[in-house]
């Protein structure tokens, strides 16, 4: 009896020497650090995509906030960073498919300096206005709104800005209906919601998110979003195309690695962070962000892309848009 004692007693030192070297080489393995150039919603769906990786692979997860120079900063310091996969960046379309005609130089190639890993999302942009300013609570009387002053007098604006999806879809909506909008670029939606709630400002066009507790406050009024469908959080608000004008527009975003990252570390990546997308928590914790779900593989993710680029290069020719430096 003491030796099946002694010998089990052994047995069970082994296994918690065993599962304690287990978990010292996943605690031991380097940290994925994700960057994230954007605030608010982005910011929020990078922890969700760290959380995910962390459950997927057993490997730790960080997000490094690099705010600034409208997430230049962050895809700079990923396309500078080893192969290894231990940097990657989540990023929202626009500077890989917009900056291009926005900037006279960028310091990065968006095809050749990056490795598409997975789609996560989309959101929209809207459009809101000041019924006390405009008297408008449709889109058509914002058009005849702006149709009736004078040249410079009917005046929107836009965050994050000069360049921005929101500064683009206010161009589309002058194009579409021979209407000519003064940009007012704001760098923070909530100064450009602030000043529209105080009459300030007529028009505002950002993301759809911080315009909500506005329009249900009744301080300002959605007239539409951008997207091809209206969103559960603001489901009266018709899209672009119901309110009679034919454009449909919204950002995507993905997760991002340096040029020439594996094949295999590619696919891994992707197929720790997916399972997320279809989680139920996740997808609703999502929407409340005003996002919707949009899973892309490596290949779709980059397709898309490059429509999205094609989009915006004749955009920015048609509207006689004239690029900046950077």
């Amino acid at each position: 009896m003491t030796n099946r004692r002694t010998a089990l007693r052994g047995l069970a030192a082994g296994a918690a020497t065993l599962l304690a070297g287990r978990g010292f080489a996943q605690d031991d393995k380097p940290p994925i650090s994700i960057l994230v150039g954007a605030a608010s919603s982005m910011d929020f769906t990078a922890r969700l995509i760290a959380d995910q990786m962390r459950e997927s692979l057993g490997r730790t997860a960080i997000v490094v906030s690099k705010l600034g120079a409208g997430q230049r900063l962050a895809l700079g310091e990923c396309k500078r960073a080893a192969r290894d996969g231990r940097t990657l960046v989540f990023a929202t379309s626009g500077p890989f498919a917009i900056y291009p005609h926005v900037y006279t130089r960028l310091d990065y190639d968006p095809v050749a300096d990056f490795t598409p890993i997975i789609g996560i999302s989309k959101f929209d942009v809207a459009i809101s206005t000041a019924p006390g300013v405009t008297g408008a609570n449709t889109l058509q009387e914002l058009v005849a709104w702006v149709k009736a002053r004078k040249p410079g007098d009917a005046v929107f604006g836009s965050a994050p800005g000069n360049g921005s999806l929101s500064h683009f879809l206010g161009l589309s909506v002058g194009l579409a209906t021979h209407t000519k909008l003064t940009h007012v670029a704001y760098k923070d939606s909530g100064v450009g919601l602030i000043d529209l709630a105080a009459g300030r400002l007529p028009i505002m066009i950002t993301g759809l998110q911080p315009q909500i507790e506005f329009h249900k406050a009744g301080k300002t009024k959605i007239l539409a979003v951008s997207g091809d469908k209206r969103s559960p959080l603001v489901p009266d608000v018709p899209t672009l195309a119901e309110a009679g004008v034919p454009i449909s527009s919204s950002t995507s975003t993905g997760v991002f690695g340096p040029a020439g990252l594996p094949a295999d570390l590619v696919r891994r990546y992707h197929d720790a962070i997916a399972p997320m997308l279809s989680n139920p928590a996740i997808v609703e914790k999502l929407t409340q962000q005003a996002m919707t779900v949009w899973h892309a593989t490596p290949p779709q993710l980059a397709t898309a892309l490059a429509q999205e680029r094609s989009q915006f290069e004749r955009l920015a020719r048609d509207s006689g848009f004239v690029r900046q430096d950077a």
